[in-house]
């Protein structure tokens, strides 16, 4: 049995996003667990659909002691601030060192993490352990599909792996891996050689979705590249909102030999290249989208869905933008619902005026800045609701959700979802729990890129990706980067070799 220290520690930087994580922000309990350190740990994760759960799971099935150190994740938005950082970096180095010796260490980690006073986080937290446990503790890491791997990453972890779907369902099967890894290395008393290939193009955050092509097709040439000499093998299509020199998508390989790693890595880095111009997708402003909806009523038979992307809070957005919302209301759209809007003063307003009540106020842009403000109209409350509650998707499945006061209201037969807090809307059971079924909606409107696909996708007649305006910019190329490396594009070949079916990018 061996003792294996687990810690994890979360945070996707969008640097262009309006605001900072603070330390207070990993304190918080939102759609994942609040700060948890020492045994808390292990009772905050169990059932929860993330890469630490799994992990767990998979240690305890091989009989080894998990040594739980601290984990914490939030909301992605801009840089972590300099406190959060090395507060957070002191706790999880004390911790390690007091829980010395041990066989091996397994970290939950995004790999998109910038902070304030350094660009790679993730990397600097591998680092840090490193220095604490010397070069014989094997350190393994499970990232997230949208990791921007650096060579400090690759150097100081002996193994890291990447979820292989987007929408993330094997967010526990990646942690698990990760532990499978480790305890190779264990028993074989062995090391990985290394191969880390990067590609000079970005991919939009919408086009790297694993349920159409390219990448469905990508993901499963990698899993036919693990065998024989090739151990691990992660492609991982990086985080384009990060603006570090290190930005882009990658792909990991480890092999017995040095040549394995070398060969696989370079196949699959050919196989991403060959399929570069598929990395593409239709874009809606939003009122292109609301017209096509309209369009497209007349023939559904279930809801058409139009996703908010540029205000995901999954990707840095605040939840909070109107643009969207303006646009079914003034095309006088009926029976839409839009969510989930972070607006925690409408939410208190809606609590104290209580159901049926009417309110003139604003809804949404509390937050974000630079938009056309709050939209106010006379609000019907529909609904109220704790905000409380366990997810049941694919994705959140077992996490339980604390978005503060929640409120359904409306103003014609348009109604909006706004909570306290903001989140993706990627779970039905966040409608269920303000007691709106989407299946039974004409248009949802979804504060989501990708991930609502894993529990919504097969509800829908249609999907239509929509840039409205927001801090989660769709197209690469219309940002302001200053540190990226030289040579490296903005965005995959302006051709495509395939047409991507209609509706589904």
């Amino acid at each position: 049995m061996a003792r294996i220290a687990v810690a994890g520690w979360q945070h996707e930087t969008n640097t262009f996003a309006p605001l900072q994580a603070d330390f207070a922000a990993f304190e918080r309990a939102d759609e994942w667990p609040a700060m948890c350190r020492g045994a808390e740990l292990l009772t905050r994760v169990a059932g929860v659909h993330l890469p630490v759960s799994g992990a767990l799971e998979a240690l305890r099935a091989a009989g080894h002691e998990p040594v739980p150190l601290l984990w914490c994740g939030a909301t992605p938005s801009a840089h972590v601030t300099e406190d959060a950082f090395e507060r957070i970096s002191a706790a999880l180095e004390q911790a390690l060192a007091a829980a010395l010796p041990v066989d091996g260490i397994y970290l939950d980690l995004h790999g998109a993490m910038v902070a304030a006073h350094l660009e790679d986080g993730d990397g600097e937290i591998l680092r840090r352990v490193r220095r604490i446990v010397g070069a014989d503790v094997p350190v393994v890491a499970s990232l997230d599909l949208h990791a921007n791997v650096t060579a400090a990453m690759v150097h100081y972890a002996d193994a890291l792996d990447a979820y292989r779907t987007y929408p993330h369902v094997d967010m526990a099967a990646t942690g698990a891996r990760a532990v499978g890894h480790l305890e190779t290395m264990l028993r074989h008393r062995t090391r990985w050689h290394k191969a880390l290939r990067k590609t000079d193009f970005l991919i939009p955050i919408n086009w790297g979705c694993t349920l159409v092509e390219p990448a469905r097709s990508l993901y499963a040439h990698l899993a036919r590249l693990i065998g024989g000499d090739v151990m691990a093998a992660s492609f991982a299509c990086g985080f384009p909102l990060a603006d570090i020199a290190e930005t882009g998508p990658a792909v990991m390989v480890y092999g017995r030999t040095r040549r394995a790693a070398e060969c696989a890595a370079d196949e699959l880095l050919a196989a991403v290249a060959e399929r570069e111009g598929d990395f593409h997708g239709r874009l809606y402003t939003a009122g292109e989208a609301v017209a096509e909806a309209e369009h497209l009523l007349g023939s559904a038979s279930g809801p058409v869905i139009l996703a908010d992307t540029q205000d995901n809070p999954g990707g840095g957005g605040a939840g909070d933008t109107t643009g969207l919302l303006r646009a079914l209301v003034g095309a006088g759209v009926e029976e839409a619902v839009v969510g989930v809007i972070n607006d925690a003063e409408a939410a208190r307003a809606a609590h104290s005026a209580g159901v049926g009540s009417v309110l003139e106020m604003g809804v949404g842009e509390k937050v974000t800045p630079g938009g056309p403000g709050p939209l106010y109209r006379r609000w019907e409350v529909l609904r109220l609701a704790s905000g409380t509650f366990t997810a049941t998707g694919p994705m959140y499945r077992g996490a339980r959700m604390e978005l503060g006061p929640m409120a359904v209201l409306g103003t014609g037969l348009l109604r909006v979802v706004v909570a306290s807090k903001p989140v993706q809307t990627a779970d039905r059971s966040i409608f269920h729990h303000v007691g709106i079924e989407p299946a039974a909606q004409r248009i949802l409107a979804l504060k989501s890129s990708v991930h609502f696909r894993a529990d919504f996708q097969a509800l829908a007649t249609a999907i239509l990706v929509v840039a409205a305006p927001g801090p989660v910019t769709a197209d690469p190329r219309a940002l302001p980067f200053r540190k990226l490396r030289p040579g490296l594009r903005l965005g995959p070949a302006a051709t495509p070799t395939a047409t991507p079916p209609t509706g589904s990018a």
